[in-house]
């Protein structure tokens, strides 16, 4: 017996369903992969990149990982950036965390989560930095506000990689974005550290 038949059921009915509304669907994605836009966004099953923003496979080049970090040594996430930037040629970058993230959370706490803690003092980091922001704030006002702060930092992050300087410097038009995903209502907010030049 096939482990995990439904998920292929589900496969079928969708790529029949797919097929029925356009039959050139499959053939003309086949093709090629040019999307304008690379999202980097949190690993969270509830955050899916190309529904929050109602459009089809292969519009959207997607890197996910814990709380949408981007670090200077996350290697994965860098070749993600330079295949985006350099062989597509995404126009926008688009950083998207969420409210009510669990690895910011997890990253407020003084508990030992394991090894998911080393990857936690990027976002710790960023708490450090604003610790004269958040002081103040309530548990649920500082978690929400930690959320957004985390993308601010990593839009800053992505707009100083090699990648992005270069390509820059080379005379592409790259915009960097930062947005944040409210769960509860399914409504992004755009917080305003969009980052553009060529």
């Amino acid at each position: 017996m096939k482990k995990l038949k439904h998920l292929f059921e589900n496969n079928m009915e969708w790529a029949k369903d797919i097929h029925e509304k356009n039959p050139n669907f499959f053939c003309d994605l086949s093709k090629q992969q040019n999307p304008e836009y690379l999202w980097i966004g949190c690993s969270d099953s509830r955050v899916p990149a190309n529904q929050i923003v109602n459009l089809p496979p292969g519009e959207v080049f997607v890197h996910r990982n814990i709380a949408n970090v981007v670090v200077h040594s996350d290697l994965n996430c860098l070749s993600v950036i330079q295949y985006a930037v350099e062989v597509l040629k995404v126009k926008h970058i688009i950083v998207c965390g969420h409210y009510g993230c669990g690895g910011v959370k997890a990253s407020m706490e003084d508990e030992d989560h394991g090894l998911i803690d080393n990857w936690l003092c990027h976002i710790k980091d960023v708490e450090r930095f604003n610790a004269n922001e958040l002081e103040g704030l309530d548990e649920c006002e500082k978690l929400d506000r930690m959320c957004e702060l985390n993308v601010i930092e990593q839009v800053s992050n992505v707009n100083n990689t090699s990648v992005v300087r270069n390509a820059r410097g080379a005379g592409a038009e790259l915009s960097v974005h930062g947005w944040i995903y409210n769960i509860n209502n399914g409504i992004l907010k755009d917080l305003d550290v969009c980052i553009a030049g060529r």
